[in-house]
């Protein structure tokens, strides 16, 4: 492949890969696709630890132009989502396009030329280096360290990410981690190889990923010992088998899972009242919960643990029929009393009890209010993406960033959702940079920039409708960054953003003519 490209894209998840579907659907050909990873899946692949799932019905957390009839279940677990990613990168000729195990370590705008300028690294070899360094992902790299791995440099006229918002693991500031000598690792970083059986366990956090696997580890160990800061709302999960007349009617008939998908859209679309408009209407989702608790928790002091005391929906509500069966049984405990310190042997709460532990797993989620690693991409005037964040992370539509020209997020900020398929808000962005491209290559225009007023107006008008949410209610959630700012998700119905994002409205931006262009059009680009 070309060190040159008119349009690079970061990451093979769904909105990696529905962006170059789209591409390729109207005649690029000349892209490329960077992936950190050996293979397609974004957050499907990464995310691999035991009882990892979807929280959204499969016919509808999935593309709208691939539907696929032969789910297994109602919510598709993680490694049937990971093979219809596989399918979709396969059936529509992206491989070829893909450039495996190439981490994008800093993309720099180069304003005389119009052009992003691409440093990528050997991923395998980066995180060798990072693991020797005692770095996590998002830690800053030195670039001045002569053991960093070597950089190759290449350009393209227009960066797109497709790096999801839950991306980067978030580890928790809890003294004496490094004296630990057990075994230790994030639930993204899932060791497979680690026999749990008849071991002896400390999970911190009770996040969507600890709901999953929790039940999942009681399974096997001798003792779990689940350390609960915050204790989330939990609803039933309507999950069944697909049955096997039902996927034979949507491979005959592919009109009718079409009007099943619509019909869960809708469904799921109706908790917006609630959500964004009117919280109080909560208090219904409420008391469906706490009988939740009741039917599958016999014991009243383990009730109380696991009742929160915020509003339904300020916090991400999870899903899960099996979460409180493991909770209630003997050999696990759920620890209220908080973390003072980790020692060599285990975890010490702040009443000085220490626990000793075998392993320690953390679920404690995703660094959230920062979508984008600090010292990865620069636009304008060298300046850090994250330091024009310096209030939390804001776009133009989710999409575009005012200082940051040629540049689309896809899972940007405010485009969130705490009730339907982010796949459905992925497909709206994608239409909006297709016209974005069509309108750069009809015009002849070089760079496109939101513009600074249009991306304010645009934010404020998204933390009004905020106010009045559901997520603004009092509690600290990932939501809502220190700021009180809303910067993670959308405050309305998905609907609303289609329309929103129908047309690629170039009267809010900067549009810049010059030859650069010409290698969108196909033509060679400036050396």
């Amino acid at each position: 492949m070309s060190k040159n490209t008119p349009i690079a894209i970061i990451g093979t998840g769904f909105a990696g890969l529905g962006m170059a579907i789209k591409l390729k659907e109207a005649g690029y050909e000349d892209f490329v696709i960077l992936e950190q990873g050996n293979e397609v899946g974004g957050t499907w692949r990464d995310n691999h630890y035991p009882g990892c799932a979807c929280d959204v019905q499969s016919p509808l957390y999935s593309f709208s132009f691939e539907q696929n009839p032969n789910w297994s279940r109602m919510y598709a677990q993680q490694s049937e989502i990971l093979d219809y990613l596989r399918h979709c990168a396969e059936k529509y000729g992206l491989m070829p396009h893909i450039r495996f195990n190439t981490h994008l370590a800093a993309a720099h705008y180069d304003e005389q030329r119009n052009l992003w300028t691409l440093a990528t690294a050997d991923s395998p070899a980066l995180w060798a280096y990072m693991q020797k360094k005692g770095l996590k992902p998002g830690d800053a790299l030195d670039i001045d360290d002569p053991e960093l791995p070597k950089f190759e440099t290449m350009y393209a006229n227009v960066l797109v990410s497709g790096m999801g918002g839950l991306s980067t693991p978030s580890y928790p500031k809890i003294k004496g981690l490094d004296t630990f000598r057990g075994k230790m690792f994030h639930s993204q970083d899932w060791d497979h190889r680690y026999d749990l059986k008849g071991k002896r366990i400390a999970v911190i956090g009770t996040g969507a990923s600890a709901i999953q696997f929790v039940p999942e580890v009681a399974k096997q160990a001798a003792r779990v010992d689940l350390y609960q800061r915050t204790p989330p709302w939990v609803m039933p999960k309507p999950d069944r088998e697909m049955k096997g007349w039902e996927k034979a009617l949507f491979r005959r008939m592919p009109a009718a899972q079409s009007a099943l998908r619509n019909s869960i859209y809708w469904q799921l679309e109706a908790r917006v009242l609630a959500l964004a408009l009117n919280p109080r209407l909560m208090k219904v989702a409420e008391l469906e919960a706490r009988r939740h608790i009741r039917r599958q928790i016999p014991d009243k002091k383990l009730r109380k643990k696991v009742t929160p005391d915020y509003t339904i929906g300020c916090k991400r509500i999870l899903l899960s029929n099996n979460y409180y069966p493991a909770l209630a049984q003997e050999h696990v405990d759920v620890r209220t009393d908080g973390i003072r310190e980790v020692t060599a042997k285990g975890v010490m709460d702040k009443n000085g009890v220490e626990r000793e532990v075998d392993a320690i797993i953390f679920g404690t989620g995703f660094k959230a209010q920062e979508p984008i690693a600090p010292g990865m991409i620069f636009g304008r005037d060298g300046q850090d993406l994250l330091d024009a964040w310096k209030e939390g992370a804001e776009a133009y539509k989710g999409t575009t960033v005012h200082g940051f020209p040629n540049f689309f997020m896809l899972v940007g900020p405010n485009t969130g959702l705490g009730h339907s398929s982010m796949v459905y808000m992925i497909e709206s962005q994608i239409q909006y940079v297709m016209d974005a491209l069509a309108r750069m290559k009809q015009e002849s225009w070089d760079a496109v920039e939101v513009k600074e007023q249009p991306q304010v107006k645009y934010n404020a008008m998204l933390q009004f409708k905020s106010g009045g949410s559901v997520w603004e209610t009092g509690c600290n959630s990932w939501y809502v960054n220190e700021h009180g700012k809303n910067t993670a998700l959308w405050p309305s119905f998905t609907w609303a953003f289609r329309q929103q994002t129908s047309r690629f409205d170039a009267e809010q931006y900067r549009c810049e003519t010059s030859a650069a262009l010409r290698a969108v059009a196909g033509e060679p680009m400036p050396a």
